[in-house]
């Protein structure tokens, strides 16, 4: 007979309000914007007012943990699913501040209509009508008095009656007594299985990620600073964001601001760079793969509660390991030098804008290797030039895109174990073959995909070649890159479609170019054939009509940085499948010269 994973209970929202209070029940997300508005806080007091269903709350139990004086703690309950409707309890009812998108604590009133039994949200008209409750906080609170209420309200709405408003209120205050279904977790599931049985549950199929669950059991743990610890994190992706909710932050969390976190990340509140705006799910991933040797966020949590790998047991010393660790991690993350130096060698790559990086995971990959590199004290020429090599190529290769856990967790098993250098290396000199560059590539490039990796590999290669735009007598591919310029087509969209060629050809990412929009409109709807005779035309006359190129030699030459065919200068609608082809293996050509120059 199959064992039960878990327990089926329905509870009073006031034993729930009460585990709350008396912090039986831990509820990580407490801290964190609350994204609900107003409307839905709204709406979810309305259903249970009426009675409705609001959906199940799922609870998972830390794990039992030894201590170091052989006593046992006793898990607390961690809340996994429902934070949006006990955050929507706790400022509706009880008279919390939430936290919203911008960090400001405030509350979410809502208003009562006794006689209409009905609910909206506070707002400045509600507030001078008499004939609403303006908060219904006052109604759950202790010293609450429902006769005494009564009167006050019918003395201002005097053409009510008393006993119509005593209902409506008992109603309201009722609440609390409806009973909300709450699933319990065993504590001994791992990760996945907990993951598994959430996804089944929940009806809007979303699945939590390993981080959010990490980010749960750091929030919960008071003992080895936690919350702290998810404070920095958090604070530090929204300030890498928004520089200027550096003072804001100083106002709100005082007490974080005496922290060493919060002097870790003071230098943000001047950095502007957007390159990598890190997520909490970036910074767990590589302060947890850099320190703790491993790639799989699932190790993480059952390392910060208590587990022991070989026993099985949970054990208060790793658990306090695990949380030192990665604060560590999470320091060295943040460390304006790490940042910035780490940046730099991504812009050295040719990778300027954040929208040529496609991969975050080959962005933290590097990040990972950087600060291990580091650790290991390489020489930092060195450094720069392995984590350079490593990203273009886990960009190339598409490294991440798949299984990142299992890769990430493989890779830094294999750098420790034979060596940074040597196990990068035989990596890439595995993959990158002549038939790579020759064959794979090519055919791989043959896609209508414009953010497409290769397309932005070979932005980036332009971009460490100096090389100018299409027909740009000056302006080069970097400044185009950097004031988002326009991506333009050497056979002309228009053109194209005139004979019917559909989207995934005319979009090919072999037809593409960074130009100048001048350029792009003085070309309009024109074969290659007839526009470069006229541009031919101008190297000869001086007088110029596409861009300021006035000389052949110029001419070949930007041809040349573009990846453009030599055969374009005769080449119609009837030729087009055959200069994507030449440009192809043009535009291959020329990453693998910028990939061996790195």
């Amino acid at each position: 007979m199959p064992i039960q994973k878990y327990s089926v209970n329905q509870h009073p929202i006031q034993t729930l309000l009460s585990w709350i209070n008396s912090s039986e029940i831990a509820i990580p997300e407490i801290q964190r914007p609350f994204v609900w508005d107003g409307v839905k806080v709204r709406d979810f007091i309305d259903s249970l007012y009426r009675g409705y269903p609001v959906g199940y709350l799922i609870l998972w139990r830390n794990p039992n943990v030894r201590l170091k004086d052989g006593s046992i703690s006793f898990g607390k309950r961690i809340l996994i699913d429902g934070q949006q409707r006990i955050t929507a309890l706790m400022t509706s009812i009880l008279g919390w501040e939430i936290v919203d998108k911008d960090y400001q604590k405030r509350r979410i009133k809502i208003a009562f209509h006794p006689v209409e039994k009905r609910f909206e949200v506070a707002n400045p008209a509600i507030e001078k009508d008499k004939s609403w409750i303006k908060d219904i906080s006052v109604v759950f609170s202790s010293d609450f008095r429902l006769y005494k209420m009564v009167d006050e309200y019918c003395q201002l709405n005097p053409s009510y009656k008393k006993e119509d408003i005593f209902e409506s209120l008992e109603s309201l205050r009722g609440i609390v007594n409806n009973h909300i279904g709450l699933i319990e977790l065993n504590s001994d599931l791992d990760i996945d299985t907990v993951n598994e049985i959430f996804v089944r549950i929940n009806s809007a199929g979303v699945s939590l990620s390993q981080a959010d669950f990490a980010m749960s059991k750091i929030a919960v743990n008071e003992k080895f600073g936690g919350m702290e610890l998810r404070k920095a994190i958090d604070y530090f992706c929204h300030l890498a964001i928004k520089p200027e909710f550096h003072e804001s932050l100083k106002k709100l969390d005082p007490d974080f601001t005496n922290t060493s976190y919060f002097q870790k990340m003071e230098w943000l509140k001047k950095e502007n760079d957007n390159l990598f705006d890190p997520k909490y799910t970036d910074m767990l991933r590589v302060a947890f793969t850099y320190k703790f040797k491993r790639g799989k966020l699932q190790d993480l949590v059952s390392l910060l509660s208590g587990r022991n790998f070989e026993t099985r047991a949970y054990e208060e010393t790793i658990a306090e390991e695990s949380f030192n660790l990665l604060k560590e991690g999470i320091f060295d993350f943040m460390n304006e030098n790490n940042f910035k130096t780490f940046l730099m060698i991504i812009r050295s790559s040719g990778f300027i804008d954040p929208e040529m990086i496609g991969s975050r995971n080959a962005l933290n990959f590097s990040y990972i290797l950087y600060l291990t590199l580091k650790n290991l004290d390489f020489n930092r020429a060195l450094i720069e030039t392995l984590v350079r090599r490593w990203f273009v190529f886990s960009i190339l290769t598409r490294r991440y895109s798949g299984s990142p856990e299992s890769k990430f967790d493989y890779d830094i098993r294999q750098i420790h174990k034979i060596g940074p250098k040597e196990y990068l290396e035989s990596v890439i000199n595995a993959e990158l073959s002549d038939v790579f560059w020759d064959e794979a590539l090519p055919q791989q490039m043959n896609t209508s995909v414009a953010s497409s990796p290769f397309f932005n590999l070979y932005l980036a290669a332009q971009i460490i070649d100096n090389d100018r735009g299409f027909l740009s007598k000056e302006i080069k591919v970097k400044d185009l890159v950097e004031i988002k310029g326009d991506v333009h087509h050497v056979f002309p969209r228009q053109y194209l479609k005139k004979y019917n060629f559909s989207r995934g050809d005319y979009n090919q990412i072999a037809n593409y170019v960074m130009a100048q929009s001048e350029i792009n409109i003085a070309i309009g709807a024109k074969s290659p054939k007839v526009y470069f005779a006229e541009i031919l035309e101008q190297c000869r006359s001086g007088k110029l009509k596409y861009g300021g190129i006035d000389n052949e030699e110029d001419l070949f030459k930007n041809l040349e940085e573009n990846c453009i065919p030599k055969e374009i200068f005769e080449m119609e609608k009837d030729d087009y499948q055959r200069f994507l082809t030449l440009r192809r293996k043009l535009m291959a050509r020329k990453i693998k010269g910028y990939f061996e120059r790195l």
